[in-house]
C-alpha cells in the first residue's frame, strides 16, 4: 500500500504496516514540547494521579522539552510564579531539555528545538503551541495539541486518538526574484487556498524551489502552514536537512530518512511557480487577506516588528540589516527587532547586525515571542498600524483590538521602517 510521508511516520510510530486517511491510531511520541503553558499541563498531569497510590512520574524525561519564550522576562507576579512552578517540576522530574530565561541557551521554542538538535526526520513531535507545525521543516510529523492531551502524553508516552490526516501536495518551482522569498511563498499559498483551505490536512512541500531552500526558509513555510488550517506542514528530509542537523545543530548520531512513496495518493495537488511572485502582504485582520505589495504601498505604519519564530533567524536579520544599514528609521515609526534565540542574537552581534539596527534607531529586544501574541512587549496603541514579520494578524493579536497588523517579509519590513510607510524593497525608494 502506497503512503505519504506522514502516513509512513504514523504507521511506524503506531506499530502498523500501513495506514490511510481516517484511520485512528495512538502513536508513540518522540518529543513533547511546552513553554510557559507547561504550568497548566502540570496541573492536568497531577490530576491523573489523584486518588491513586502511584507517584506522578513522566514517561520519559529525556523526550520532554520545556522552553520559556512567550513572556520573558516575566511581566507579572502570576507569570513569574507559574515559571517558578515549572522550574520546580523540571527539577523533580529530571527534565534535561529545559531552556530557562537565559542569554546563552534561551529563545523561542520553535527555534530552540531545531537548533538544539531535538527534532529528527521521521519523528512524531507534539507541542502545546499551534506553530509546532514548524518542525516539519526537518521531515518530522509535528503538530499542536492542548494541555490535557499533553498531560496524557507526559504520562503515557503516546498521543491518544490521532486521526490520520489526508495530505495536500504542493509543488514549488522557479527561482525567487530579488527581495522575494519563503515568507512571500507561504503568504501567497494561504491567500490562494484560504485560512480553512487545508483544514485537518497536511501540506507536503515538494519541487526544485523547496530542494534549494535553506532550513530557515523551510521553517517559515511549515510554521505558517497552520494559518491555512493545516494539521502540519512537512518537507521530506534531504541533503539540506542532514547538513543543518550535522553542521548547525551538532547532531552526531545517524539519521533515519522517511520519504513518501512515488505513487502515494494525495487529497489535492497545488503547483506554484515563484519566478514571477511579488512581495506579499497579509492585510488586517486575517492571514488569508493577502495582497500584492502594490495594492498597499504607501500605507502609513507606526511600528515595525522583525523577529518571531517565523522570521527571527540569522538570514532574516541579515536581510533586514542590509536594507537599513547607513539609514535611519523614520521618526514616525518604531522598529523592534527580536532575534529568535540567544545563539542567533550572539551571531548577529558578531556580524555587526545589532550595531546596524541600533545605529539606525531600531530597538533590539531580548530573544522571545515579544509583541507577536499581544501579551508582552511592544503592544500597539489605539488605532495604530504595525507591519510585522510574525505569523498572525488577527484583531487584537498585538494587544489592542483597535489596532491593525500587516504581515510581510523581513525585506519589506526593513525597507518600510525607513520610509514610515509600506514600501516595496525592489523599487529602491527606501
Amino acid at each position: 500500500m502506497s503512503m505519504t510521508i506522514v502516513e509512513k511516520i504514523l504507521a511506524k510510530a503506531a506499530g502498523k504496516s500501513a495506514l490511510k486517511p481516517g484511520d485512528v491510531v495512538e502513536p508513540r511520541i518522540d518529543l513533547a514540547m511546552s513553554h510557559e503553558n507547561g504550568a497548566l499541563v502540570i496541573n492536568q498531569f497531577l490530576q491523573i494521579y489523584e486518588g491513586t497510590p502511584l507517584e506522578p512520574k513522566v514517561w520519559d524525561a529525556s523526550k520532554i522539552a520545556i522552553i520559556f519564550d512567550h513572556r520573558v522576562p516575566a511581566e507579572s507576579p502570576k507569570t513569574a510564579s507559574n515559571q517558578k512552578k515549572v522550574r520546580e517540576f523540571v527539577r523533580e522530574q529530571f527534565i534535561g531539555k529545559f531552556h530557562d530565561i537565559r542569554g546563552d541557551v534561551g529563545g523561542i521554542c520553535h527555534q530552540i528545538l531545531p537548533e538544539s538538535g531535538y527534532v529528527r526526520p521521521g519523528c512524531v513531535v507534539v507541542g502545546t503551541d499551534s506553530h509546532t507545525t514548524s518542525h516539519g521543516a526537518l521531515g518530522a510529523f509535528s503538530f499542536g495539541i492542548g494541555a490535557t492531551e499533553m498531560a496524557s502524553v507526559w504520562a503515557l508516552g503516546k498521543a491518544l486518538n490521532v486521526e490520520v490526516p489526508a495530505t495536500i501536495k504542493v509543488i514549488v518551482t522557479g527561482e525567487f526574484p530579488e527581495f522575494v522569498g519563503p515568507k512571500d511563498l507561504i503568504l501567497h499559498l494561504i491567500g490562494k487556498i484560504s485560512a480553512q483551505g487545508a483544514n485537518f490536512r497536511v501540506i507536503e512541500f515538494h519541487g526544485d524551489t523547496i530542494r534549494k531552500m535553506s532550513t530557515s526558509g523551510r521553517l517559515v513555510i511549515c510554521n505558517m502552514s497552520v494559518e491555512a488550517g493545516a494539521t502540519a506542514g512537512i518537507v521530506p528530509a534531504d541533503d539540506e536537512t542532514v547538513r543543518y542537523l550535522k553542521e548547525e545543530a551538532g547532531v552526531e548520531d545517524s539519521l533515519e530518512m522517511v520519504f513518501p512513496d512515488a505513487d502515494a495518493e494525495y487529497d489535492e495537488l497545488i503547483e506554484i511557480d515563484v519566478s514571477k511572485l511579488e512581495p506579499q502582504i497579509a492585510c488586517p485582520h486575517t492571514v488569508d487577506n493577502v495582497k500584492s505589495i502594490d495594492e498597499v504601498h504607501g500605507t502609513a505604519i507606526h511600528q515595525v516588528v522583525i523577529g518571531s519564530c517565523t522570521n527571527g533567524r540569522l538570514d532574516d536579520l541579515e536581510m533586514a540589516a542590509s536594507m537599513i544599514r547607513g539609514k535611519k528609521v523614520s521618526q514616525n515609526t518604531r522598529m523592534l527587532v527580536f532575534p529568535a534565540s540567544g545563539r542567533i542574537y550572539s551571531q548577529a552581534l558578531g556580524k555587526g547586525l545589532i550595531g546596524d539596527f541600533m545605529t539606525a534607531g531600531a530597538l533590539v529586544m531580548n530573544p522571545g515571542c515579544g509583541p507577536c501574541l499581544g501579551i508582552h512587549e511592544g503592544a500597539l496603541g489605539d488605532g495604530e498600524v504595525a507591519l510585522s514579520t510574525t505569523n498572525r494578524n488577527f484583531k487584537g493579536r498585538m494587544g489592542n483590538p483597535t489596532a491593525a497588523v500587516y504581515l510581510c517579509s523581513p525585506a519589506v519590513a526593513a525597507a518600510s521602517a525607513v520610509t514610515g510607510v509600506i514600501t516595496d524593497p525592489r523599487k529602491g525608494d527606501n
